[in-house]
């Protein structure tokens, strides 16, 4: 069996007007892109599939916050569902922090993991390494 450790390290887009200019063409594109209903403007924005959808658009955004248990992701879908997923230091790269469904993380591409937890799909920046 292949082992993967999997680093995640996502990246923060500028929520400070009058910021720095030098935002990459990506972070660009998904601040341009139409805002979900029920998200706050700024957010930090995912590609995500969620009940069932077949097609990835960058509508869910995801908070992150410092718990006991380490760094906690919380990704909000635009139909009001969310997800909590604790980043681990262990090589799996983030597990579900609650619930009984667990989350299946496959790496995409060599800075990107897909989280599947039930019938949603995150895709995340990570750094992945063989």
């Amino acid at each position: 069996m292949m082992r993967f450790a999997l680093l995640l390290t996502l990246v923060l887009l500028s929520a400070c007007s009058g910021g720095d200019d030098s935002a990459n063409a990506n972070e660009s594109a998904l601040l341009r892109a139409p805002e979900p209903v029920g998200l706050e403007d700024g957010a930090e924005r995912i590609e995500c599939a969620v009940a069932g959808a077949e097609a990835f658009a960058p509508v869910c955004a995801v908070e992150r916050r410092m718990t006991g248990e380490g760094l906690t992701l919380i990704v909000r879908a635009p139909n009001g569902g969310f997800r909590r997923l604790l980043v681990t230091r262990d090589g799996r790269g983030v597990v579900a922090a609650d619930g009984a469904v667990p989350a299946k993380v496959s790496p995409i591409a060599a800075n990107r993991i897909e989280v599947t937890i039930g019938g949603d799909r995150y895709r995340l920046p990570a750094t992945v390494r063989q």
